[in-house]
């Protein structure tokens, strides 16, 4: 549907429903905040179920490997109280690790990811919590995924309008792709001004 410049797609619709689902499935089951699946379940929508579903699985991966390295903080934390030596030590310790280990198993999208959730963990956490806490944004992401992956089976986009975003991603891959070139010929460009002044 277009109004003007604006266009309301499948895929805006989808993104909608998906945090209506979120906070009503949250509501339903009682849980605490749906701030994580909601999150996961937007960034996982795709115009394809291949898309989502590798989207997912790396959301997945980058929270679940940031949730544990919450859990090894919380455990800490409750043995050393000591709050402000822990956030200028073992902070960015698990931080790099969090970004050697991601970049270890080859899921080098899910570092921000892994990142986010441990830094919203570790410092939302109150003193004394438990690491269920963390175990519990592992869940969530779960639950933003499943949501994501439920709507990419439910609402197919037309074809017209799926032809589209495909075009439109192809348009951007071509952007990139030129940028790249533009850069390497300025590369090349100033490789040659500098054989020439060599020469000279």
């Amino acid at each position: 549907m277009h109004i003007g410049r604006f266009r309301l797609g499948m895929r805006t619709f989808k993104t909608a429903l998906s945090v209506v689902i979120c906070v009503l499935l949250f509501h339903v089951l009682g849980r605490d905040n749906p701030l994580i699946a909601t999150i996961t379940a937007i960034v996982s929508l795709r115009q394809d179920m291949t898309s989502t579903v590798s989207i997912g699985k790396e959301r997945i991966l980058g929270n679940t490997v940031g949730s544990l390295a919450a859990m090894i903080y919380l455990v800490v934390q409750h043995f050393l109280p000591q709050t402000l030596l822990l956030q200028l030590t073992l902070l960015p310790t698990l931080v790099a690790l969090v970004v050697i280990f991601q970049d270890g198993i080859d899921n080098n999208s899910g570092i921000i990811t892994g990142i986010a959730t441990f830094i919203l963990i570790t410092l939302s956490t109150p003193q004394g919590e438990s690491v269920i806490v963390a175990l519990d944004r592992i869940v969530d992401t779960f639950i933003g995924v499943g949501v994501a992956i439920f709507l990419n089976t439910v609402l197919k986009p037309p074809k017209m309008e799926e032809q589209r975003e495909i075009e439109n991603d192809l348009t951007k891959l071509k952007e990139q792709e030129q940028g790249l070139q533009d850069s390497l010929d300025e590369v090349h460009q100033k490789i040659k001004d500098k054989e020439k002044d060599e020469k000279k």
